[in-house]
């Protein structure tokens, strides 16, 4: 993967999945480490006014 430019550094595309009944952001790595999540862990996605929301479920 070429390196990004400083100001293209987070900045993701949009993709359509597999299938193409959803889609995909990619995340930065370093944003995952920050967090703690795992692969494969649950999220909550919400929607708020103009903006998605991602955070830890919390499923029990």
């Amino acid at each position: 993967m070429a390196n990004r430019s400083m100001n293209e550094r987070h900045v993701r595309s949009l993709n359509i999945g597999a299938g193409g009944n959803s889609y995909t952001v990619t995340i930065p790595r370093e944003y995952i480490s920050k967090l703690g999540w795992e692969p494969k862990q649950r999220l909550n996605v919400n929607i708020r006014k103009d903006k998605i929301v991602i955070t830890e479920g919390d499923f029990e």
